[in-house]
């Protein structure tokens, strides 16, 4: 019972983080989630690069 207390409580806790850091500086929070992506995509191209690569 108190690990799911503590999990919600992190849960909320985490939430709240991020709506603060949006609503205090909107402007990086928006370069982080284009870099994340940016990470993202950058990942998966070289994954479907090294399957092809295998299968060719």
């Amino acid at each position: 019972m108190i690990a799911v207390n503590a999990k919600k409580l992190l849960t909320f806790a985490g939430i709240a983080l991020v709506l603060f850091f949006v609503i205090a500086q909107p402007g990086q929070a928006a370069g982080l989630v284009g870099n994340i992506i940016g990470f993202l995509r950058d990942s998966a191209e070289s994954v479907i690069t090294f399957v092809s690569n295998v299968f060719s």
